[in-house]
């Protein structure tokens, strides 16, 4: 009797912490409750190694202090937009409250003198990465979540290795779980050239530190300190369709030419001192440079050291002042609740709000969960399209004529949340319809999902998206 009444208690206690520590997001709440109850021990352990709260550590903060010498320098150096009549559209005029949010949530502003390129797909942004990086002539800085061996992994290595014969400084940072297949041999040889290479909280240090669940998702290469390249596209054979399973890989990149390049910058300079404990302050990393171009462009960064969740924070700023369209692209939607509600109050509003989302998946869990959504929202007007081509991994959105994201993040909570992430937010028109056209090309190889058929999928998946929504929150 005494052995049940202690763990009784035992448990009481798991219970118990959670709900005190996790209060403040009841549907992470649910999700570990749940894990929990089916694996009483294991899922506290499991809890105690994955979700401890990262944001208050006092390298973090020492983190943020760098970081903020840094981007005081990149200021000085860039032109800043300090009206919305300044950003060139009619539509943004008017929104002198989304644009004061945009100017003040994040560490970096809106600057002036731009210029883009977007990059559809993996083909048409390695050969645009490559040619920059054969240009370099001081030092190129490349970060990834998942570099591979293979291929084009390889032909990557070899212009870093090359260009660091030639004299040019090259960093690479890693993450250590995205990356988890990276041979040895492929950083020995790096390092061999002279090229520093860090591993962005490798999988064993990070499991016993308590930060194994906060991976650096970013996609980050920056030359001379005057190009720039962000979007959704690693380095890996299956971003030119290499994946038997997946086909081809539809996805998204920009390269940025101009002032926004600062703030690519000091996002891998911040990384590369939390990394390498080096701090980096020649100001030949922030060079002056003419300007470019007249696009505006803000680089909005987020992760589990900020005290706000930028990215969600201007996701949902935007989607909720939308008057026209809200196009979504995304490989994974699990939106937290403020994003599910203002996206059915616009939809409900007469805006025309599309989703397209993948058909074949890389993780069918999280498919599991982005369909556990779908009714809710095709019932109050959303049209949501499933891409037949192949897989989508673009994250991308479009707000009216007014703004448009490219970026890492994905419309799902682990970005939101626990993921280092970096957008690009564009306001050119030039940017915008020619994400547009993208947009409306992968709609005419998409399928258009019915409330009424899709109300009459079988019990079994309905049972499976419920369980894959408890789960969402963790995924």
């Amino acid at each position: 009797m005494i052995w049940i009444l202690l763990a009784l208690l035992v448990f009481i206690f798991q219970i118990g912490t959670i709900l005190i520590l996790e209060f403040r997001r009841p549907s992470k709440t649910v999700a570990w409750l749940l894990i929990l109850f089916i694996f009483p021990i294991v899922g506290f352990i499991m809890y105690y190694f994955l979700a401890q709260e990262y944001r208050h550590r006092k390298t973090v903060r020492k983190r943020n202090v760098v970081a903020e010498e840094m981007r005081l320098q990149a200021l000085r150096r860039c032109k800043m937009v300090h009206r919305p009549a300044e950003l060139g559209t009619g539509e943004f005029s008017h929104q002198e409250r989304l644009f004061r949010l945009l100017s003040g949530m994040s560490t970096s502003p809106i600057t002036g003198c731009n210029q883009t390129e977007v990059l559809t797909n993996g083909e048409a942004t390695y050969a645009s990465i490559l040619e920059a990086i054969e240009g370099a002539n001081h030092h190129v800085h490349v970060e990834y979540y998942t570099i591979r061996n293979d291929r084009i992994g390889n032909k990557l290595k070899d212009a870093l290795i090359r260009k660091a014969k030639q004299g040019v400084e090259v960093r690479v940072i890693y993450d250590g779980v995205g990356s988890y297949e990276l041979h040895g041999s492929y950083v020995r040889e790096l390092r061999e050239a002279g090229i520093h290479t860090q591993c962005f909280l490798a999988p064993r240090l990070a499991l016993f530190d308590k930060r194994i669940n906060y991976r650096d998702h970013r996609k980050i290469v920056v030359v001379d300190g005057r190009i720039g390249f962000v979007g959704g596209i690693n380095i890996g054979d299956e971003y030119l369709g290499g994946n038997p399973k997946l086909g081809f890989w539809r996805d998204t990149h920009v390269r940025i030419e101009g002032d926004a390049v600062y703030f690519l910058q000091d996002v891998f300079l911040k990384d590369w001192w939390f990394t390498a404990k080096e701090r980096l302050s020649d100001p030949a990393y922030l060079p002056e440079h003419n300007c470019a171009g007249n696009e505006q462009v803000q680089i909005i960064s987020s992760g589990p050291d900020s005290l706000a969740d930028a990215i969600l924070e201007c996701v949902f700023a935007a989607v909720s002042v939308a008057k026209r369209r809200i196009w979504i692209t995304t490989p994974y939607f699990i939106p937290d609740a403020s994003i599910l509600m203002a996206l059915r109050t616009a939809a409900l509003s007469g805006v025309d709000v599309r989703l397209i989302i993948p058909y074949v998946a890389d993780s069918n869990l999280v498919l599991r969960a982005s369909l556990s959504y779908v009714e809710d929202l095709l019932a109050v007007g959303v049209r949501i399209y499933r891409y037949r081509k192949g897989f989508v991994h673009a994250k991308v959105l479009i707000i009216d004529d007014m703004l448009a994201s490219v970026g890492t993040a994905n419309m799902d909570m682990r970005s939101f949340f626990s993921n280092f992430e970096l957008n690009a937010l564009l306001f050119s028109q030039k940017a915008i319809k020619r994400l547009e056209g993208d947009f409306l090309d992968d709609l005419s190889v998409c399928e258009e999902l019915s409330l009424s058929v899709f109300e009459r999928r079988p019990r079994k998946a309905k049972a499976g998206e419920v369980l894959a929504r408890m789960l969402s929150p963790l995924l």
